[in-house]
């Protein structure tokens, strides 16, 4: 059973009304979470919103509930498209503050990069450029790197200095069949020790808690990621109840 809260925060939405590349086909501009609550910028017309009753990973730990919403323009009301679905959040779960490794899934209002991966074949249907993942294809996760938050192709066989503590993203199988970036962290990239971390996808289920990420059971994985549409400007609000009670207000 998923929590009440979620069902309010649901009400709440719909009454309330260029970075570095992120792979092949680049990426689009990102949105950074207000200091003082997270707002959705006028032009994104689809909203995907993770919630959860508490940052704290204790209690009720890494799940949360996620919802997507579209509008047709920036003065017309959300209406629900996809969810109430669970889903795993960070082994840290929920932090503003999140750093390189501590596990815990953002909070804030990101954009969603503009290319779509995976290890399976692509799957048909989607509106943003797909590229399937082979040997040698690396997601950056060392803050030293001057590729640090980014995709990057090395010869398959070769082991790149930023190898340690990064993604070899062909290899995870169960977690990337497809995957969506997350831009969190981006515009400008902060690197070097204390940084805010790297890798946040929405991928798919992994019956546990994950990295940092968002995970959803793969059909529901597609269903999103089939209707994401980058020239609807779609953004991700990850945050508890609390934090995401006004969304969709001062736009």
């Amino acid at each position: 059973m998923w929590p009440a809260g979620a069902l309010a925060l649901a009400a709440a939405v719909l009454v309330a009304g260029p970075a570095a590349a992120t792979g092949p086909a680049g990426a689009r501009r990102g949105v950074a979470p207000a200091p003082d609550g997270l707002t959705i910028p006028r032009d994104a017309r689809q909203l995907i919103v993770v919630a959860s009753p508490t940052a704290d990973p204790a209690a009720p730990g890494y799940l949360a509930t996620l919802r997507a919403y579209a509008r047709s323009g920036p003065d017309a009301a959300w209406r629900p498209v996809f969810g109430p679905w669970p889903v795993e959040t960070g082994d840290g779960h929920l932090r503003r503050a999140r750093r390189e490794g501590d596990g815990a899934t953002p909070i804030g209002v990101f954009g969603i990069g503009g290319t779509l991966y995976g290890n399976a074949p692509d799957p048909g249907g989607l509106h943003e450029p797909y590229h399937r993942l082979v040997c040698g294809d690396w997601w950056d996760e060392d803050p030293a790197s001057p590729r640090y938050n980014m995709f990057v192709h090395v010869r398959c066989g070769m082991t790149p200095g930023f190898a340690a503590g990064s993604e070899a993203l062909w290899t995870e199988t169960v977690a990337y069949p497809y995957f969506a970036v997350v831009r969190f962290n981006v515009d400008p990239i902060v690197r070097g020790a204390g940084a805010p971390g790297s890798g946040i996808f929405l991928h798919s289920w992994v019956g546990g808690a994950t990295a940092g990420c968002v995970a959803l059971e793969r059909v529901r994985l597609l269903e999103v990621l089939r209707w994401l549409d980058p020239s609807a400007d779609p953004v991700i609000a990850i945050g508890t109840d609390r934090d995401l009670s006004g969304i969709g207000t001062g736009v």
